[in-house]
């Protein structure tokens, strides 16, 4: 199977994956914050840091990160829906909200990026 086919089908699950996480936080977490966009790309950040460390140490190959990286956790996160709610955010003047929500969302992210690696290099 192509590389373009793996990332085809890990889309296919980590899109619907996204969907299903929206839609239970909005019936779970009834709040103004976006907390189903927040924990998709939380979970995304830090299941990419794994699948990355694990790929180079070997664990994953090509075929792996194809599959997962860029198909699964791809289309598990959403930078454009994240870059829409901050404006709507920020053109109801709710700039303070805004402002956290990005910084919160990058910071957050990225330490979780980097936890992620951490378990991959300690398991491998």
């Amino acid at each position: 199977m192509t590389d373009w086919l793996l990332v085809l089908a890990g889309g296919a699950v980590g899109a619907p994956a996204r969907y299903l996480i929206g839609t239970a936080t909005r019936e779970h977490l009834r709040s103004a914050f976006h907390w189903g966009t927040f924990l998709a790309n939380m979970a995304a950040a830090l299941l990419l840091g794994f699948l990355v460390e694990a790929g180079t140490e070997g664990a994953l190959g090509q075929s792996g990160q194809a599959l997962l990286s860029t198909g699964f956790c791809g289309a598990l996160s959403t930078w454009s829906t994240f870059s829409n709610e901050v404006h709507s955010m920020a053109g109801a003047r709710h700039v303070a909200g805004a402002a956290g929500y990005v910084f919160v969302t990058v910071a957050l992210g990225l330490g979780l990026s980097f936890v992620g690696m951490a378990v991959a290099q300690a398991l491998w």
